[in-house]
């Protein structure tokens, strides 16, 4: 019988005790929770580039006691046709947990469903769970509650968006996608789909983007995106017609003079990396909740 995992479902209902923990390991840092993976190892499976998910996941394991087990697909079984359920049953066996950064949504399903030790979604085309945590933690450190907040979401309605959509709901903030027709986040996800920009970011505490390419996109199709989404660009302007107290959010990597100004980003009303160290915090947090 597989062990009683924390779910998806679970961790909706935990995470303002998560978001406290995270905030706990942030101030203590490098001394509390130091052996709560102690004796324990957690696979990092990287099938794409990263910097922030898999520095901070390598950091995280270790600063908790843990041994992280770096892997990329192209060292793995996988890359000659080895089941992903096969793979998923064998790394049982050896680890505590396996944390996943993929090209798809599917795959790692298919690996959750085969593991017998907790699953971490890195990153997939349809969600960035932990990056919508880091991001929760980073506005309350800002403001204070996270109930009442409203976040404005410009650009490409993505797995970021999707993930801050459903995350951010969960803790009483309202989320606002604001998007160029055919790139709209679903409506199912919770954001409120507002098209102009502005009115998007009338009253907004914060204004988030992102980039407007992903590494899995290329092609004629590119340059007519970035055609749609350049009256979304988050520049001065448009920070005006926010909150007086509204901050900036990116999750990296950012393309100044793109989807955002270089004086938005690197301004000083910018938490943009507030956000990219939170996500040690918060995946510390997570990585105890579900393995130590």
């Amino acid at each position: 019988m597989a062990p009683d995992f924390i779910t998806g479902e679970e961790l909706f209902d935990r995470l303002p005790e998560l978001l406290d923990r995270a905030a706990e390991l942030k101030a203590s840092r490098p001394g509390e929770g130091a052996g709560a993976l102690a004796g324990k190892s957690v696979a990092l499976v990287f099938e794409q580039p990263s910097t922030r998910t898999r520095v901070s996941f390598e950091v995280g394991v270790a600063e908790l006691g843990g041994t992280p087990i770096q892997l990329r697909s192209d060292e793995m079984q996988l890359s000659r046709g080895e089941s992903v359920g096969d793979v998923a049953r064998v790394l049982s066996r050896y680890l505590h947990a396996i944390v996943i950064r993929s090209g798809s949504h599917e795959r790692v399903l298919e690996l959750a469903a085969a593991a017998d030790v907790p699953v971490v979604n890195a990153l997939t085309p349809l969600h960035h769970p932990c990056q919508a945590i880091a991001d929760l933690l980073t506005l309350r450190e800002r403001f204070g509650d996270l109930a009442g907040l409203r976040v404005a979401f410009i650009g490409d309605g993505n797995n970021v968006t999707r993930s801050l959509a459903l995350l951010g709901g969960a803790c009483g903030v309202e989320v606002v996608a604001s998007s160029p027709p055919g790139f709209e986040l679903e409506a199912e996800a919770g954001a409120e789909l507002i098209g102009d920009p502005r009115e998007a970011v009338a009253g907004a505490d914060a204004i988030y983007t992102d980039v407007w390419v992903s590494m899995a996109e290329e092609g004629a199709e590119v340059e007519s995106k970035r055609e749609a989404l350049a009256p979304y660009r988050v520049d001065e302007e448009l920070l005006a017609a926010a909150s007086d107290r509204a901050v900036v959010l990116h999750c990296l990597p950012a393309h100044p003079g793109e989807e955002i100004t270089e004086g938005v980003l690197y301004g000083e009303r910018s938490a943009v990396f507030d956000q990219a160290e939170n996500r040690l915090h918060a995946q510390k947090a997570l990585l105890e909740m579900l393995v130590g």
